[in-house]
């Protein structure tokens, strides 16, 4: 791979423009147009300007992908496969994504606003790894034997077998990692799955179609459609989808859940989040200031799993606050592009509003706005990280996804009140703890109500490793086994030997 280290942002961007897939939906192993021509222009979060036209899905294009994933899925290879000749096609995807990784950083970074550094480093390595890891995991799809009596003698065994039709829904945030977990799984398990990214951000999903093909999915196995919102129902009531896989917003997540129900749909859904930091006073402090900074700033904010909330312990409190106020102005903000960016745009307009109304209400009073609270340059749609201290629990800053470079800090007194307060909202999707004390770190780990927690770290994650929600986190897990078993279902089969 050439190495591009010493290259100037602007050359970058234009590589990654002219490396832009084209912009139509991938039915059946084809590109097409809708049905009725429709449009979304993509824009570059970091200057405003437009990008490319993606085709717009209507409810006739979500209609032909489906029905052509149901007939690959019913008539076509695919299902039928050994698991282990599928494997061999994830690591060829694999394969090619790997050698096509700097391509599809540049894609990211242009399509999302996130910084090269991590699409680099963190994104296009996760896909590869995810990939890799389903890969490895085909020998476990099997059944078992299983003893019966009382009816004669008779051999019982179980069989695992695809759900049948994947609609994968995902968000604009991470839209390869996010995607890559809904897919790899599926498609190991034997599904065809037709993916519908989210509206900002569907470039990557368009590419990732192309090197599927190449690694030797067949058609009609994967499909990706564009669109927004009216798509995405579709796409949840076509009678030819049997699993819906959700990554977005509570409020989205529990109307999909609602409209999946009304066909009995198999469905996971990972929803948002407001996690909790806990930082006790015999912890490593500076390691765990860094760890709070990144918890907050990583992905510009928008992540589900951010540690947007950070809970500090009375003595150690007015340190913490002082250190994060002050490191808060010299983080990086800019151009994606550029090698020290650390936090990048806001993915498009209507989610810089967000972030700009909890600002906005910040400045009003309520709340000690100790750092940031205003916009980081224009055009594009940047936000200054800000810091939020001594907000009341009941607050919305406390309460509410804010899903921007905005972290709240909060004091408490004793170990009780720290794991009340991380507790103490509607979500349960990620937490952690600072701590040296070995005993403590599993107690509070046990008691977070959080499916998953680190330890003396934040957002350390692994394609082994499962993650999802409790409460308004949404139900169901990605990564690990876990997720593996979601896409398939259980046959049993008896036989009379009588």
């Amino acid at each position: 791979m050439t190495a591009v280290s010493d290259a100037q942002p602007q050359s970058l961007k234009a590589a990654a423009r002219a490396q832009i897939p084209q912009g139509q939906l991938f039915v059946g192993g084809a590109w097409e147009p809708a049905a009725d021509g429709g449009s979304r222009t993509i824009v570059d979060p970091s200057t405003g300007e437009a990008i490319v036209d993606v085709v717009e899905a209507g409810s006739e294009d979500v209609r032909r992908a489906a029905a052509r994933a149901r007939r690959a899925f019913d008539e076509g290879p695919w299902a039928a496969m050994r698991p282990r000749e599928r494997s061999k096609i994830l690591l060829k995807a694999a394969d090619l994504i790997r050698d096509h990784q700097e391509e599809l950083a540049r894609l990211e970074s242009l399509d999302v606003g996130k910084p090269i550094m991590f699409t680099r480093t963190v994104d296009v390595p996760t896909v590869i790894d995810t990939f890799e890891y389903y890969a490895g995991l085909a020998s476990g799809i099997e059944g078992a034997a299983r003893p019966v009596g009382g009816q004669g003698p008779a051999l019982a065994y179980t069989r695992r077998e695809p759900v049948g039709v994947v609609a994968a829904v995902t968000p604009f945030n991470f839209p390869l990692i996010l995607s890559s977990t809904k897919i790899a799984p599926a498609l190991l398990a034997g599904n065809t799955v037709v993916h519908k990214p989210a509206e900002e951000t569907p470039l990557s999903a368009l590419r990732i179609a192309e090197l599927l093909q190449q690694a030797g999915v067949p058609d009609g196995v994967f499909n990706v459609v564009t669109g927004g919102a009216a798509a995405g129902e579709a796409l949840v009531r076509d009678p030819n989808v049997d699993k819906i896989a959700f990554t977005g917003s509570s409020a989205v997540g529990r109307k999909v859940a609602a409209l999946a129900a009304e066909s009995l749909k198999h469905v996971t859904v990972e929803l948002g989040g407001k996690g909790a930091n806990i930082i006790f006073a015999d912890a490593d402090l500076e390691a765990a200031i860094n760890t709070a900074i990144a918890g907050f700033v990583f992905n510009t904010g928008q992540f589900c799993m951010a540690g947007s909330r950070v809970l500090v312990e009375r003595p150690v409190y007015d340190a913490v606050v002082g250190a994060l106020s002050g490191a808060a102005p010299h983080i990086p903000v800019g151009d994606p592009f550029a090698e020290s960016t650390v936090v990048g745009p806001m993915a498009g307009p209507k989610h810089l509003a967000k972030v700009q109304s909890f600002l906005d209400a910040a400045a009003a009073g309520g709340v000690q706005l100790v750092s940031g609270g205003d916009r980081s340059g224009d055009p594009g749609f940047f936000v200054s990280p800000t810091i939020l201290a001594g907000p009341d629990q009941s607050s919305s800053f406390v309460q509410e996804e804010i899903f921007g470079p905005v972290v709240t800090v909060q004091p408490f007194d004793t170990e009780e009140e720290a794991i009340r307060l991380a507790n103490g909202t509607s979500y349960g999707l990620a937490a952690g703890l600072q701590t040296t004390n070995v005993a403590r770190a599993h107690r509070v780990a046990a008691a977070l109500k959080a499916g998953i927690v680190w330890v003396n770290g934040w957002a350390l994650l692994d394609p082994a490793m499962p993650f999802g929600g409790t409460k308004q986190s949404g139900y169901g897990r990605e990564n690990g086994p876990e997720a593996l078993q979601d896409y398939l279902a259980t046959k049993s089969v008896v036989v009379s030997l009588g």
